[in-house]
């Protein structure tokens, strides 16, 4: 016996099997559509029929650049569709204006800008990454996909907030990166509008992270806007997602 790399489960060398690679790869490409577009709709993000084609050739693209640079961890064949894929749809619900201007702090191997763009196209997404090799990854990935309205910014927030260009900018910041909130609140202060949406994403280990930003946001210009606590179907994962509002420049 021996692992799949696509998703970690053991399978027959398919000699034995008398099967041809091929169809062990669309079998393993069909399961990872069914996987997304049921999880996904029970959380209630609707996924279009050219959504899901673009999702299988960025799994694909992502296992493939993952031998070479550190992308992502796979260990199971539902850490790229659920842990990464639809961790990253879980703010599509909450972003009310669909024409968004979008920065991705640290976005790493695409999240949560990527998913996003491909649910929602007429997002125009910016994706911040201080990693060269991420970087051209991401680049890569926007080719591939045929992306437009999405650029890939090679520098780290701290310097990019140095350029007065970028102030008051975008409409909405996201990370899914490990920053800190009273970190990510005062980049958000920096590049968000008047009015402008911050969402961060943080897990259940953050309680006396939340508590702590709860004391400090509005010293730094947001209101809390909503909570929304989610368990992600399949893992188990929880996700909770907190919106604030940019309510004076800074």
């Amino acid at each position: 016996m021996h692992s799949d790399i696509a998703d970690g489960t053991p399978v027959v060398p398919l000699k034995r099997q008398g099967v041809s690679p091929e169809i062990t790869y669309l079998q393993r490409i069909s399961r990872m559509r069914d996987t997304l577009f049921t999880t996904a709709t029970s959380l209630g993000i609707s996924l279009s029929e050219k959504a899901l084609p673009l999702f299988e050739t960025y799994q694909r693209e992502l296992l493939i650049w993952n031998k070479k640079i550190n992308l992502v961890s796979v260990k199971s064949g539902l850490d790229i569709p659920i842990r990464h894929f639809l961790d990253s749809l879980t703010l599509a619900p909450f972003i009310q204006d669909q024409r968004s201007q979008v920065l991705d702090i640290g976005s790493g191997a695409g999240f949560p800008g990527i998913p996003l763009k491909i649910a929602i196209p007429s997002l125009k997404v910016f994706l911040l990454e201080s990693s060269r090799k991420k970087a051209s990854f991401l680049k890569h990935i926007i080719r591939t996909l045929h992306l437009t309205d999405i650029t890939v910014i090679h520098n780290r927030a701290e310097h990019l907030m140095e350029d007065e260009a970028y102030r008051g900018t975008f409409t909405l910041v996201t990370s899914r990166a490990t920053l800190k909130l009273p970190q990510l609140f005062r980049m958000g202060a920096y590049f968000l509008a008047p009015k402008g949406i911050l969402i961060a994403m943080k897990s259940k280990r953050a309680e006396e992270e939340l508590r702590e930003g709860a004391n400090i946001s509005q010293n730094i210009g947001f209101n809390c806007g909503a909570r929304h606590d989610i368990t992600l179907p399949g893992t188990g994962d929880f996700r909770t997602i907190i919106i604030y509002e940019k309510f004076f420049l800074r």
